[in-house]
Parts: structure tokens; C-alpha cells; sequence
């Protein structure tokens, strides 16, 4: 099946909030994500709205989402661009980078849809899209796996991403703790 991965628009905000909800109630995904089901649930609709917003305009972030042909949303991933000197980067997870990054957030493929290479096909929209950044010049992307996520361990060490020894942890959960993975610029 071909899928079209593309920027999600500003008005998607129901798909957006639905593939999130389909994302914190699939036991497989929820333990990647440190907001709960309930949490989600409760959030009233203007939330997802700038949310949505938010993650489409490309300024500070872009979210991507993988299309079927029958227009179903079939996963997703956002790249996060934080900055060293950045107005919050005291408060960034796992702390202030040192140098301009991004992250890759909320990397999710709907069960039916996956093995197929699709999130690999979505990390890959996230990482080329920071190193087609001029301002910042991102000098590497990362990301965060749960401790326990031995699956997603395996699949970023093979798209080239490795841990950086920071190892936080989980916001909210005492006891558990993320591995921070990354992948450097690569050499021109």
C-alpha cells in the first residue's frame, strides 16, 4: 500500500487529536507517551486545536502524518526544534542542548498499518526536515524511549540513532526512566 507522508494542516486538529487517542489507548504505544488517556480525554477541543496549529506551521516544529490512499491517518511523528538560548530551554526534557537540535515526538504507527517500514518512513520526514533547516542549523535530532521499550531501542539504533548516556526520568512516573537516543548531522 503507498502512503503519503506530508505536514499535517492547521485544521486537521479532530485527526490529529483522534490518531493521539488511537495512540495513548494502544497498549503496544502508550508506554512512549508521557501524557496519560484520561489526561488526553479531558483536554477540551481548543487544546488540540493549537496543538494542531501549533505543530503546522514549521516555525518551531512540523508534525508529519502518514496517509493511506482511502485518506485514513495512519501514523505520525513531530520534529521539535530546541535551541540552546531558547526562551524555555531550562525546561527542555533531559535539559538545555548545547547546541541548536530537534526532537522527534509522538513517533506512532496505527497497529493494522505497521510492518511495512512505515515509521521508519516517518522518522525519516522528521530528520530531513531538521537538517533542511538554515535557522537553526540543527547539529542533531533526538529522541526519548521508555526503558522498557526494547522494540523501539532495536529500531532507532538501525536508523542510525545511538544513547547519549542521559538517561531522565519519565515526567510523572517515579522509577522509570528514559534513554535519550541520538543522531548526529551528517558530514557534508
Amino acid at each position: 500500500m503507498e502512503y503519503t507522508i506530508r505536514p499535517i494542516r492547521p485544521d486537521e486538529w479532530a485527526e490529529s487529536k483522534a490518531l493521539r487517542l488511537a495512540a495513548l489507548a494502544d497498549p503496544a504505544a502508550s508506554v512512549a507517551f508521557v501524557t496519560t488517556l484520561a489526561e488526553a480525554h479531558a483536554r477540551p477541543d481548543g487544546y488540540w486545536q493549537e496543538r494542531t496549529r501549533e505543530t503546522a506551521t514549521g516555525e518551531t516544529s512540523l508534525a508529519f502524518v502518514a496517509e493511506s490512499p482511502a485518506g485514513e491517518w495512519a501514523g505520525t511523528v513531530t520534529a521539535q526544534v530546541e535551541r540552546p538560548d531558547g526562551p524555555d530551554a531550562e525546561h527542555i526534557f533531559g535539559g538545555a542542548p548545547t547546541a541548536p537540535q530537534t526532537q522527534l515526538l509522538g513517533v506512532y504507527v496505527r497497529p493494522e498499518h505497521r510492518g511495512g517500514g512505515l515509521a521508519q518512513e516517518l522518522v525519516r520526514a522528521g530528520v530531513e526536515w531538521s537538517w533542511s533547516l538554515a535557522d537553526p542549523r540543527v547539529e542533531r535530532v533526538r529522541l526519548h524511549v521508555h526503558q522498557q521499550n526494547h522494540r523501539a531501542l532495536a529500531f532507532y539504533r538501525k536508523l542510525g540513532f545511538e544513547p547519549t548516556g542521559n538517561t531522565p526520568d519519565m515526567p510523572g512516573r517515579p522509577g522509570e526512566r528514559e534513554y535519550e537516543m541520538a543522531l548526529p548531522r551528517p558530514e557534508a
